[in-house]
């Protein structure tokens, strides 16, 4: 991994250094999933805990504390649900950085670099390697959150089921309660909500940390899905891609931009 800036450079932080290109690569359905995903889980998680023990008395004869709680929940539900469907989409309609084997380390290059970025984050190396997209660490982390989420998902409509009595709803999660003890659903459905903010803490640690080093507007990538990226790396990246042809368009301005839609090959020298 390369700097390509300092603290004396004159480069805009809206602008590529010199050797960089400014590269679209989260697109907007994965920074839209992604946010309500963030949204949602903030909304699960002071409603459920306020269900699991709650923390409030409200006064008088018409506060409906818990019904109001249970019905954000279940609203926040349906879109951390939604979300999630629309992320899973998008590993198969997604760019080169959206797919499935950014996040599986099916490849000796990424088996390596699980490794390598892994000494680094346990303070064993100096500088980390630079990806594109996802780091193999972070790939691995997020399948590990998604499989959180599902058993997440899983257990919240079995709990569900157990209140509404929905015909279709227990047809489609009934067999759940059937195979774990309700209690232990509910329990297990509680739980995960620490993992999940013990997830939060060391992303978002991990997200200034390597925004820092790599110098690569990371952290403002979730926001309009650019980030920028040394031109060679962006090569030798896509390179080894195998998908459909590129779609890419030239920016103007003061250093050459690129926007690397969907899958294909970079720009021109």
């Amino acid at each position: 991994m390369r700097r390509t800036r300092s603290s004396s450079s004159e480069a805009s932080w809206k602008d590529p250094a010199p050797g960089q290109v400014r590269v679209y690569i989260w697109e907007l359905p994965i920074r839209v999933s992604h946010w309500v995903m963030v949204l949602s889980i903030l909304s699960l998680s002071i409603t459920g805990y306020y269900m699991h023990s709650p923390y409030m008395v409200a006064g008088g004869r018409t506060a409906f504390v818990m019904g109001t709680m249970r019905f954000v929940h279940l609203l926040s539900a349906f879109a951390f649900t939604a979300a999630f469907l629309l992320r899973l989409v998008w590993f198969f309609l997604g760019n080169r950085w959206a797919r499935l084997d950014q996040y599986f380390p099916t490849t000796k290059k990424r088996a390596k670099g699980l490794v390598a970025v892994g000494k680094y984050y346990a303070f064993m190396a100096w500088s980390p390697i630079a990806y594109i997209g996802h780091n193999p660490m972070a790939g691995a982390a997020y399948v590990a959150v998604y499989g959180m989420v599902i058993v997440e998902i899983l257990t919240g409509f079995a709990l569900y089921s157990q209140v509404l009595g929905s015909r279709y709803l227990n047809f489609c999660i009934g067999w759940l309660p059937r195979l774990i003890d309700i209690q232990w659903l509910r329990e297990i459905h509680f739980l995960l909500m620490f993992g999940f903010w013990m997830f939060f803490i060391h992303h978002l640690y991990t997200a200034i940390l390597i925004s820092i080093e790599e110098e690569s507007g990371i952290m403002d990538s979730i926001f309009s899905g650019y980030k920028f990226v040394p031109e060679d790396d962006l090569r030798k990246d896509m390179a080894e891609w195998d998908g459909p042809p590129a779609q890419l368009r030239t920016v103007p301005s003061p250093v050459v931009s690129t926007e690397a839609r969907g899958s294909g090959s970079p720009p021109a020298a």
